[in-house]
């Protein structure tokens, strides 16, 4: 991506600016370890976007970073984390294509509809040993409902799961879409 792309998401957000804030994704709902009392597990919310998935993970008790291209995204996400009075959350305006460095060690990553594959190591490192990974994001099938759509960007059936073949698999889904991966880091 480039400062092109940047001024493209800052618009995009700035253009629904008047919408409903989202809700944060089921999948991460769905699979999201509980906090313990005795420590205050750290996520990652990568391309986050509006950060709702960072948002309802502060929520939870997590202390959280939130990484986008956007800053206009990260912006209106810290004026809803203040609404809600939420703590613990950092906002990080990075380039994910140019700025491969994921810095920290977290107990769980999400990534939701973003595709870079030269992150999966990346990835893979941050996460904690025991640590959690939820990822989805769209595949080859998205052409059907989007023709126009970047193949770069889309993940081939297989894919997802292949890049975290040797975790805990907990669900991986390909039925649609999107691919929807699960899996927890080994000891």
């Amino acid at each position: 991506m480039s400062g092109a792309d940047r001024l493209h998401w800052d618009q995009v957000y700035h253009e629904t600016a008047g919408q409903a804030y989202p809700s944060p994704d089921t999948l991460l709902l769905e699979y999201t370890p509980p906090v313990q009392l005795e420590t205050v597990p750290r996520a990652l919310d990568l391309a986050c976007g509006l950060g709702q998935n960072g948002l309802w993970l502060a929520e939870q008790g997590y202390g959280v970073d939130l990484i986008d291209i956007s800053r206009t995204a990260l912006l209106r996400a810290r004026d809803e984390a203040a609404r809600r009075g939420l703590n613990g959350l950092n906002f990080y305006p990075f380039d994910l294509d140019a700025q491969t460095d994921l810095e920290g060690h977290y107990d769980l990553v999400c990534v939701f509809r973003y595709l870079n594959r030269d992150l999966f190591t990346r990835i893979r490192q941050a996460v904690k040993p025991g640590g959690r990974i939820i990822y989805e994001t769209f595949n080859q099938r998205h052409k059907q409902r989007a023709p126009n759509f970047n193949p770069d960007y889309l993940l081939m059936t297989g894919e997802l799961v292949g890049y975290f073949a040797d975790w805990k698999l907990l669900t991986h889904l390909e039925e649609t879409a999107t691919s929807r991966l699960v899996a927890i880091k080994p000891d």
